[in-house]
């Protein structure tokens, strides 16, 4: 990764985690729980779905820098788009951050910028900790989603 590209991923990382982007609750949509034991990561992502279009994606949390910006940017990226799409956002998402470092880096907006979690492998499970809750939301499972 370059000086760059590495100093962009802290920055966008730092940003969100500081300031995220839609962290509230949201009330009369869907809703789905997440941890992730290793780090001490938990996550409440929140839905509203109408006909089969996200509407509105918020989250509530605590956890890792990493966590909290891709919950984040996860928000942002989901609006507007069908629950299928998302799905297949996060397919795309994985790709990113599961390939080698030195891999070329798939346009994904804002999300590519996290593509620096592929240069540590434990930190994938916090960076898709909110994508596998959204999951859980969008199916409107009863469950706790875990990392483990």
């Amino acid at each position: 990764m370059t000086s760059d590209v590495q100093a962009l991923y802290q920055a966008v990382i730092l940003d969100h985690n500081k300031r995220p982007h839609n962290f509230r609750a949201l009330a009369g949509g869907r809703s789905a729980e997440g941890d992730n034991p290793l780090c001490g990561d938990h996550v409440v992502v929140y839905l509203r779905v109408d006909d089969g279009l996200i509407t509105e994606a918020t989250f509530q949390g605590f956890g890792c820098a990493i966590a909290k910006a891709s919950a984040s940017l996860m928000t942002d990226s989901v609006k507007g788009k069908t629950v299928a799409e998302a799905d297949e956002l996060f397919q795309r998402f994985h790709r990113l951050v599961t390939s080698p470092p030195g891999a070329p880096v798939e346009d994904l907006g804002a999300l590519s910028t996290l593509a620096g979690v592929r240069q540590f492998p434990v930190r994938v499970k916090c960076a898709t900790l909110s994508w596998r809750t959204l999951q859980a939301a969008a199916e409107a499972r009863d469950e706790v989603v875990s990392t483990e």
